[in-house]
């Protein structure tokens, strides 16, 4: 059974925290569902007619994307059209009351609507503004349009996710857009600590490229040192013995990290190779390294002969880290999934179940909490609008002209 997403009682690590998302698509969202999570007043301006593409992503219920009710869970809408001078007006209206403002136009389109960072902050010393892109605000690249997939090829990602000699393939998901959301959100707390002390808000500026780069660990360090450019290793980590994933007797596979020293020891005893496990040359990683291939292949063996199920709880038992490999099918039914609740439900406004991701990371004081489901389009307009001071007759007078919806 899965937990349903029903608002968690105490308070929000985040509320009271104005925010306006005006991006799109998945980096600059996801960085405002993840404050929207936890309390953030989140209002998502779309654009009037189709509103943000993603609401047609993938597989759809009655004409809009299940990734929807994830990714805009907890906002509320606002179909506005930022190419006229009246919407580019009711944005100042709303950045001027705002602590936060996220967008991830390309670079130059918040200027040309006259909607700057720095024209924004004039009037509002204290906003905070998140501008994620492609390639950043500067550089020789600023105004070539970079999506996730280029910015993972770019950042050095792409090169490592194959197998030796074969094309390298995509991680199956936007990972290149999720990081940069992440570090997006990282910048806009660092932000709000900076100007609880200075009463100063600030410009983040994070690149997609740059986000997936400042993951890729010890690359650059050991070209620099060593001129080693890493290769494609498979399922393999280089430099680190023994993990892998290894066949099993059922077609499966193990994912299996044997790689300390203490662990490989109880690892090779498990599987019978007590002369690995005591040979003095594999006391440590760097002589595990140099064998690696001799020691793949013994715990290969052994794997063989077994199935995954059988594999894994040997592993456990010998308390050696390992695990298989999910589909979403075993991770909606995976009690561990369930007890951490990660597993929600959500009811659709036709009364239909939805099955969408808790919350993470877990505070314990402050949760976070699934409050509302995502909108639909320019489902809050009249209510942002109203809150701002406009008149019901100034806001009909807005729809007439389609510039809000």
């Amino acid at each position: 059974m899965t937990a349903s997403a029903a608002p968690t009682p105490g308070p929000a690590a985040l509320a009271g925290l104005k925010v306006i998302e005006l991006g799109q698509l998945i980096a600059g969202p996801f960085a405002a569902k993840t404050l929207a999570d936890f309390g953030a007043e989140v209002v998502k301006i779309e654009p009037p007619g189709g509103g943000d593409p993603l609401r047609q992503w993938r597989l759809m219920l009655d004409g809009t994307s299940v990734w929807w009710q994830v990714q805009s869970r907890n906002k509320r809408s606002l179909a506005l059209d930022l190419r006229t001078p009246e919407g580019q007006d009711v944005v100042r209206r709303l950045a001027a009351e705002a602590d936060v403002l996220i967008e991830n136009f390309r670079p130059g389109a918040m200027e040309g609507w006259g909607l700057s960072p720095e024209a924004l902050r004039e009037a509002n010393p204290r906003l905070i503004v998140l501008r994620v892109s492609g390639y950043g605000q500067t550089g020789p690249y600023r105004d070539r349009p970079g999506f996730g997939v280029v910015a993972e090829a770019m950042g050095g990602l792409r090169h490592l996710t194959a197998e030796p000699g074969r094309v390298p393939v995509r991680v199956g998901v936007s990972i290149g857009d999720t990081l940069a959301a992440l570090h997006g959100v990282i910048g806009i707390l660092l932000a709000l600590q900076h100007r609880h002390t200075t009463g100063q808000g600030q410009v983040i500026d994070v690149a997609l490229y740059e986000a997936v780069f400042n993951c890729m660990e010890s690359l650059l360090p050991e070209y620099s040192a060593f001129g080693v450019v890493r290769e494609p290793a498979g399922s393999a980590m280089p430099g680190i013995a023994p993990t892998n994933a290894y066949r099993c007797q059922d077609g499966g596979y193990a994912l299996i990290a044997g790689n300390g020293d203490s662990i490989f020891k109880r690892l090779m005893t498990l599987i019978g190779r007590d002369d690995l496990g005591q040979d003095p040359a594999l006391a440590n990683n760097a002589g595990r390294v140099a064998r690696v291939a001799e020691i793949d292949a013994a715990i290969g063996a052994w794997a063989a002969q077994r199935s995954v199920g059988d594999v894994l709880q040997a592993l456990d038992g010998a308390a050696v880290p390992a695990g298989r490999i999910y589909t979403v099918a075993d991770i909606a039914a995976d009690p561990h999934y369930q007890a951490r609740g990660m597993l929600q439900t959500v009811q659709l406004d036709d009364g239909r179940v939805l099955a969408v991701p808790g919350i993470c990371p877990k505070l314990s004081a402050t949760p976070g909490s699934h409050r509302r489901n995502a909108p639909a389009l320019g489902q809050d307009s009249d209510a942002v609008l109203a809150e701002l001071g406009l008149s019901p007759a100034q806001i009909q007078r807005l729809r007439e002209q389609g510039i809000v919806h």
